[in-house]
């Protein structure tokens, strides 16, 4: 039987013998070949040691974990329409503006209420007496008065303010022009007498009162509930380095009705004064506003149900606008008695006031406004 021939192993070489019979040069083809074996061999060494010592000289720092910056809206801020000064919310900005007659004879002095009113308007009821008319937005004083009755250009200033009024009476023809309901919400005390009472600590005429409890229900119950209007524009106040208007005197009228006002650097008030005499809120202390305005006004006496003043509210005339120790004299101008009252400088732009309270007065066109 044909055996098939044996297969004889290949035996094995160890590695060391086989490295030193790597014949390189017939590897590599010849010397050339092997001489730039070894330069690139030493390159990538030198390289590779290089890189080493630069990773080493020049670590990579850690990157801290930033966190996503979130851009925050800023917060939104809103400012009374009457006063320029801030509130809480949107809401108060759209309050109803409640304009309420303030006695100012001795006996009805220290008034209530006066110091939290954010415009002031004030002029001659009758016979050099004076009295006010206070607009209330986002202030609501505790007690107010005493109230006394409405003149007809108190009115025509308030209803620009889109606002209720509050009286006791009036002369004949303010009465007839309030109930017309075409100046806002009539909140006379003779057919509301259950907004109002009367003091036991003064004698009548001179002690109704209200309070913003009573008023708000009043002007609710009457639909009134906000209030529509643009005063001048507000902006911050910034005390002048030299102040050049440090005593005002303004004759709206004489004796215990004059009045004066001191500029107070400190505050940057105005300290008024009547007859001399500090004017004082009896719960709020002394009256001090921001603005103090004069205004010149066409004034006439005349019979109604009796002798009345008779101040024209519209048209134009000499304005001066007291604040930050300074003066800026120009022009007021109404366009009809419910349009806004509007104050311009010498080249016609209007004049910003400062935030806070507002005090205007309303005097004879002959009379001389003076300051120092």
């Amino acid at each position: 039987m044909h055996q098939p021939p044996s297969e004889t192993p290949t035996p094995k070489i160890p590695f060391r013998e086989r490295f030193k019979k790597l014949n390189i040069n017939a590897f590599l083809g010849d010397k050339k070949g092997v001489k730039y074996f070894w330069i690139a061999i030493a390159f990538v060494i030198t390289v590779g040691v290089g890189l080493l010592l630069w990773i080493k000289l020049n670590p990579i720092p850690d990157v801290p974990d930033i966190a996503p910056v979130i851009q925050k809206k800023p917060a939104v801020k809103y400012y009374s329409p009457l006063s320029g000064i801030l509130v809480g919310d949107e809401a108060a900005t759209k309050r109803q503006v409640t304009a309420v007659m303030i006695e100012n004879s001795p006996d009805a002095r220290p008034q209530s209420g006066l110091k939290d009113a954010g415009v002031v308007f004030e002029a001659i009821a009758e016979g050099g007496i004076t009295r006010f008319i206070a607009l209330y937005q986002e202030s609501r004083p505790s007690l107010i008065g005493p109230v006394r009755s409405l003149r007809p250009y108190y009115l025509e200033w308030a209803s620009a303010f889109d606002s209720g009024i509050v009286h006791v009476g009036g002369s004949a023809r303010a009465l007839t022009m309030a109930r017309s309901g075409s100046y806002g919400p009539d909140m006379d005390q003779y057919f509301n007498g259950g907004s109002f009472w009367r003091a036991t600590d003064r004698a009548a005429p001179h002690n109704v009162y209200t309070n913003f409890d009573k008023l708000d229900a009043l002007s609710t119950a009457k639909g009134k509930v906000s209030s529509t209007f643009v005063f001048s524009s507000r902006i911050d106040e910034k005390k002048a380095a030299s102040p050049s208007a440090s005593h005002i005197n303004i004759p709206v009228s004489t004796g215990s009705f004059a009045v004066t006002y001191d500029y107070d650097t400190a505050s940057n008030n105005y300290i008024r004064k009547q007859g001399g005499e500090a004017h004082i809120d009896r719960e709020g202390g002394q009256i001090q506003p921001k603005v103090v305005i004069a205004i010149k006004v066409a004034m006439t006496y005349a019979m109604e149900d009796g002798y009345r003043e008779q101040i024209t509210t519209t048209g134009t005339g000499s304005a001066y606008v007291f604040q930050n120790g300074t003066v800026t004299e120009g022009t007021w101008s109404r366009d009809t008695d419910k349009a806004q009252l509007k104050l311009l400088d010498a080249s016609g732009k209007e004049i910003p006031l400062v935030r806070g309270q507002t005090w205007v007065t309303a005097l004879a066109s002959e009379k001389v406004v003076s300051w120092q």
